[in-house]
């Protein structure tokens, strides 16, 4: 029987086991890596290391500490998590289960990938799925964007304010009638391409170019110093669905102390529908979250 078990190993989820360590609770934390996305790294031609400002660091630091403690760590997936009276049941992949007073999720979300050629191959290397991370790195380039929702408009709007010039690739007929929608469709330095398929991404050593086709079948190649995923993105929040409250994009939802509608459950990071996809605001998340499932627990210990 644990303390708390933290569920997902990527920024928010390692920051609230370090916490929780700190904090003397029994705390396991429970994930397949160590890391989650900052693990990926977008690679850029004209970009060193030193010029971008990461959370790398911080998170570093704390996945250098659980890589040693191995009794703080259990290298697995999670299947289900159950609430039995007051104590959490956590159900692995491999079907063992884990038992906790409290239980921090922290498992993140997933990106909707294009599936063409190209793809895996360019990944992290000109073509990625957060241009929200790294707008500020495309000062006079010439980018594309693919997606046609919100995500895709928020990324776009973005890259405008620094880049040459934007390719938005709407893979639907039209875009969102929305307050940014209509500033796509009006800036100068955006092209907005309606009803496109993505056929193949290009390159050498990083992603160069990404061939389009539209819906009379012409295929035409677009080169491209950045190339942007924003399709969606799915929250791994599957393995509660049945114990908290989620939004419409399935996304958990919480209080300003990382409480979801189950007491003695908490959420940080991705996962939840806290504000911007950034891994700093997923350390902060992380603390938060630890600090708060300290006061649940301090009671019971």
């Amino acid at each position: 029987m644990y303390d708390l078990i933290v569920v997902g190993g990527g920024p928010a989820g390692l920051t609230a086991t370090i916490y929780a360590i700190r904090k003397r609770l029994n705390v396991l934390l429970v994930t397949r890596d160590l890391g989650g996305k900052t693990n990926y790294r977008l690679g850029l031609p004209w970009i060193e290391d030193y010029q971008v400002i990461r959370g790398l660091e911080i998170v570093n630091k704390f996945k250098s500490e659980l890589e040693y403690l191995d009794f703080a760590r259990h290298m697995e997936g999670v299947e289900k998590i159950t609430k039995e009276g007051d104590i959490f049941k956590v159900v692995t992949k491999g079907g063992g289960e884990l038992q906790a007073k409290a239980v921090i999720l922290a498992t993140g979300t997933r990106q909707q990938r294009l599936e063409v050629p190209g793809e895996k191959e360019y990944m992290m290397k000109g073509l990625c799925y957060s241009a929200l991370s790294y707008a500020p790195l495309f000062i006079d380039r010439t980018t594309v964007v693919i997606g046609d929702g919100d995500l895709a408009l928020r990324s776009a709007s973005e890259l405008a304010l620094v880049a040459k010039h934007v390719y938005l690739v709407c893979l639907k007929n039209k875009l969102p009638e929305s307050p940014l929608g209509r500033k796509m469709v009006e800036a100068a330095n955006v092209s907005v391409l309606e009803g496109m398929r993505v056929i193949e991404i290009k390159g050498d050593e990083f992603a160069r170019a990404v061939v389009l086709q539209d819906p009379q079948g012409k295929v035409q190649e677009y080169p491209a110093d950045g190339i942007f995923v924003e399709i969606n993105l799915f929250a791994n929040s599957k393995m509660v669905a049945d114990l908290v409250k989620r939004d419409e994009y399935d996304r958990v939802v919480i209080d300003c102390g990382n409480r979801t509608s189950l007491p003695g459950l908490f959420a940080a990071g991705d996962v939840t529908n806290t504000y911007a996809e950034q891994v700093l605001v997923a350390v902060g998340e992380g603390a938060k979250a630890a600090l708060s499932a300290y006061e649940y627990l301090l009671p019971k210990l």
